[in-house]
């Protein structure tokens, strides 16, 4: 029988209808029915493809035994984090407060009947395991400890509901100076992997927004070190395994130093963010590879993961209960490919591929390179290994649509589309339906189940991230309407979350602080404040001053450890270095197709001038016919 998640949306809380824990969804009649009935609350947050939450609904909310406890005792809420990342972000502070340390998913939560929180933890086994205790014991004790009004229980939950509370601090600010580049560089080549790229060890993710920022101060001076950094990274991290050869596109993290074993899900915002930065790079350094990469993972998101130009929001790692099972090979099924491709060694061609009797994976195969350049019948291969994979089950798709994680790739398809054109219709057509979709009675909304009618009203990020996807297609286009639209959206986020340079990411049932670092993705706020610089200098100069003093809000914070925050360290250079502005009719313009030298320059159309101008903050410096010396003519202006 199912639970009252069968009325929801959510794919993700779909998954737990049938559960035989007592399930709501986040909703008053929960919280009061906790209250009248005397029952503590647990909160269970996570996301559809994400393998823990998997592990845990089955060891935990599926065993019947302690489904019975549970439901006497508890009333229980199941939270998608994609659909409610205000409710997530809100109790990740109380994790990390209660434990010293991040959280992650799935996230659980225990309050009072009052619905103050007292507990909160990540996986929690079904019983007692080595040093963790089981969620059939904890459950037990909470339980009790309720049911006798514990004085210290709840008084804990009153105290910590004081902490969570957001504080009016003063604020302590320091100069913004180019220091910056020098810190963040140092720091940058302190955590960097010089044997296997990349900025950490295990488990290993691409952290693509300080690859972009060395990639802009690459571009402001050139750095034969930081450009190591940067293509040894963007090298490494598509030999395979984290990379999928065979479908394209790039999988969350991998769980081992060399990018070889990856968590096997595959998340829109990490494929937009990649692409976009693959492209970027390929356009810049007139590298092929990068560019057919950004293709392949463009293509990749076009043919599994749209449907009516809307991006879903992510794959599963599992397929028939087994993660990975989808994506690898055994050593049989690669020889007989090969020998089908008419390769005269297989055995010698199969090793090139990083494939072998003993696997890679499981005693299974993961197609990896071991070097840069695919053999020439790798694309004969590539297809008998596709023609495989149809035969197999597909990872679960969360057909979600996301607001922010839409912004994101349509941008990205842009920025590729500056070489392959093909990809700019693509994503004009996509960033139509998404503003069509999602403001409804001109409020913009958050998230939906594709085909459904969007319910949430948007955060911080969707305001931000569908901002900077505006503002790409003016550049793309130049069609004065996307930058009307961009200068409307961000008017309504600095109104509904602005504050005297502070910026809150959701002002909801939650008022949640907007993150300064970059975690699973770019920061809001820095992204916010990449807009207020772009619309600084196309439109008007007073959404330069936001973006300053959203910058010195957090200029201690920043100028001591600037690789916490790649993006706002982005932005801080953009706006210490300034910004260059080429005006000109839209005719001249738009053949300047591909990337400037300089990182911080945008377009704007004059109909009026017959000479490309190259301007700053204030002032134009100089103007010329021909395109071709414009990376000269900024220069000089520097």
């Amino acid at each position: 029988m199912s639970n009252r998640l069968a009325l929801e949306d959510s794919p993700y809380l779909q998954q737990h209808k049938d559960n035989p824990l007592n399930w709501y969804p986040w909703c008053d009649e929960a919280f009061e029915k906790a209250r009248t009935e005397h029952k503590a609350i647990f909160i269970s947050i996570g996301y559809s493809s994400c393998h823990w939450c998997h592990v845990m609904e089955h060891e935990v909310f599926e065993n019947s035994e302690i489904a019975k406890f549970v439901n006497q005792h508890f009333i229980c809420i199941k939270v998608d984090r994609e659909e409610r990342p205000d409710i997530d972000k809100h109790y990740q502070e109380l994790h990390t407060l209660l434990n010293r340390r991040s959280g992650g998913w799935p996230l659980s939560i225990f309050c009072t009947p009052q619905n103050k929180p007292f507990y909160a933890a990540t996986y929690i086994p079904p019983y007692n395991r080595e040093r963790m205790m089981g969620f059939s014991e904890l459950t037990a004790i909470i339980a009790e400890k309720v049911a006798a009004n514990d004085e210290k229980l709840f008084q804990n939950a009153d105290e910590i509901t004081t902490f969570l509370q957001p504080k009016k601090e003063p604020v302590q600010a320091t100069a913004l100076n180019e220091k910056i580049i020098l810190q963040f560089t140092l720091q940058a080549q302190h955590n960097y992997d010089t044997d296997n790229g990349g900025f950490s060890k295990s488990p290993k993710f691409p952290h693509v927004s300080t690859l972009r920022t060395l990639m802009d101060i690459d571009r402001i001076a050139s750095n034969d070190e930081i450009k190591t950094t940067l293509t040894h990274t963007l090298d490494s991290m598509v030999l395979g395994g984290m990379y999928d050869h065979i479908d394209g596109g790039f999988c969350r993290y991998s769980t081992d130093d060399v990018w070889l074993v990856p968590h096997f899900e595959k998340m829109t915002y990490d494929n937009a963010l990649l692409c976009g930065l693959y492209a970027e790079a390929g356009i810049l350094y007139s590298n092929d590879s990068y560019l057919r990469i950004a293709r392949e993972s463009a293509d990749f998101m076009l043919r599994f993961m749209m449907e009516d130009n809307l991006f879903y929001s992510a794959s599963d790692a599992d397929s028939d209960g087994e993660e990975g099972k989808y994506f690898v090979y055994s050593y049989t099924e690669i020889i007989a490919a090969l020998e089908k491709c008419a390769i005269a060694d297989p055995h010698k061609a199969a090793r090139m591929i990083g494939a072998s009797a003993e696997g890679n994976f499981e005693g299974h195969c993961i197609i990896r390179f071991t070097s840069h350049e695919r053999p020439e019948w790798f694309e004969a291969l590539c297809l008998e290994l596709r023609h495989l994979r149809q035969s197999r089950t597909y990872p679960f798709i969360d057909r979600k649509v996301i607001t922010a994680w839409n912004a994101m790739m349509i941008k990205a398809l842009l920025i590729l589309g500056r070489h392959t054109p093909s990809y700019r219709t693509q994503a004009i057509a996509c960033l139509s339906r998404l503003t069509e979709t999602m403001v409804i009675e001109e409020q913009l909304k958050h998230s939906a189940l594709i085909h459904k009618t969007p319910k949430i009203d948007a955060f911080l990020e969707d305001y931000a991230y569908l901002c900077t996807a505006l503002i790409e297609a003016y550049q793309s286009t130049l069609e004065e309407t996307y930058l009307i639209q961009a200068q409307r959206f961000a008017n309504k986020a600095l109104e509904l979350y602005y504050e005297e340079g502070k910026w809150y990411f959701s002002r909801g049932a939650f008022t949640t602080i907007a993150e300064l670092d970059d975690g699973t993705y770019p920061s809001a706020m820095a992204v916010m404040i990449d807009v207020l610089l772009s619309l600084g200098i196309l439109v008007d100069p007073k959404y330069r001053h936001f973006a300053y003093k959203s910058l010195e809000f957090v200029s201690i914070k920043l100028m001591k450890t600037p690789i916490y925050y790649p993006t706002l360290t982005e932005q801080t250079i953009r706006y210490l270095k300034e910004q260059r502005l080429i005006k000109g009719s839209s005719k001249d313009l738009l053949q300047l197709c591909g990337t400037f030298l300089y990182p911080f320059v945008l377009l704007k159309n004059d109909e009026t001038l017959n000479e490309l101008t190259v301007c700053g903050e204030n002032a134009c410096f100089t103007a010329t016919k021909d395109g071709s010396k414009l990376d000269e003519l900024i220069a000089s202006t520097l």
